[in-house]
């Protein structure tokens, strides 16, 4: 049975320098964050990534819970840290909301936009409209409550490699790809649009699945993709490509059982 999601969610708002927006969202995630978007982040059309200058905003929703004042308490010592380390850069601001769910669908929308990934890839979500040009690869998501948007630096470090990988290496004459925690699914399912025929997602999380799942059929790809609710470890078939947008405490845990 799924479980229900919670009533009500703390949605904290951070100003801090553009240098800093990367750590914070990883910090964010890692605190229990459910939702991290970024508002300032690289229109679709542009070709490079230009420096960001100034203050960036960045928004995460945590559920409103016993653990919330220890979230609280570990995200006001970690933005004291950050004033320690950039003494010379203008100090965070904090700012924080309670929600009830039935807005959290309308509230974390509004920060989901299309945004070009690296040279060939843009990622849209599935309500905003986009004039794609002929080279563009786009990625429809609809993310629900699951981790995979195009927006945080892991997931497009990732989608990069994906791009450089698959579509550079000609050696290879079928990709068979894992996605290892594969959340939305965006990487299993980027993997397919650039032409891996044979494409396993997994993820211990059953709403994970479900919308991996609804996400490879809004791109069409449903038929290269298969997407099991497991642990990777459990995985058995032999893959030539491993994608894993992990922490490195997981990715060290699971790298026995990926690499044989």
């Amino acid at each position: 049975m799924t479980q229900k999601e919670p009533e009500k969610w703390l949605k904290i708002q951070i100003s801090a320098p553009a240098e800093q927006i990367d750590a914070l969202g990883n910090f964010l995630e890692e605190t229990g964050a459910q939702g991290v978007f970024s508002e300032s982040l690289m229109p679709p059309g542009a070709d490079d990534f230009p420096e960001s200058t100034g203050p960036e905003i960045i928004n995460a929703f945590f559920p409103a819970d016993a653990r919330t004042e220890k979230r609280m308490k570990a995200v006001q010592k970690y933005l004291k840290s950050l004033e320690e380390i950039f003494p010379d850069a203008a100090a965070p601001a904090l700012s924080t909301e309670t929600i009830t769910d039935p807005d959290w669908g309308e509230q974390w929308k509004k920060y989901f936009k299309p945004i070009r990934v690296c040279r060939n890839i843009v990622v849209k979500p599935t309500w905003e409209r986009y004039a794609p040009d002929s080279r563009d690869i786009v990625v429809e998501i609809d993310p629900g409550m699951a981790f995979g948007t195009g927006q945080h630096a892991s997931t497009r470090m990732c989608m990069e490699a994906i791009e450089d990988i698959i579509l550079n290496d000609r050696s290879i004459g079928e990709w068979k790809v894992l996605d290892a925690g594969c959340g939305t699914g965006i990487l299993g399912i980027t993997a397919a649009k650039m032409g891996a025929q044979d494409v396993i997602c997994v993820d211990n999380d059953p709403r994970a699945t479900e919308i991996a799942a609804q996400n490879a059929l809004i791109n069409a790809v449903e038929d290269r993709i298969k997407i099991c609710n497991k642990d990777a470890a459990q995985m058995s078939q032999p893959r030539n490509l491993i994608i894993a947008n992990l922490t490195a405490k997981l990715l060290l845990k699971m790298r026995p059982h990926l690499v044989r």
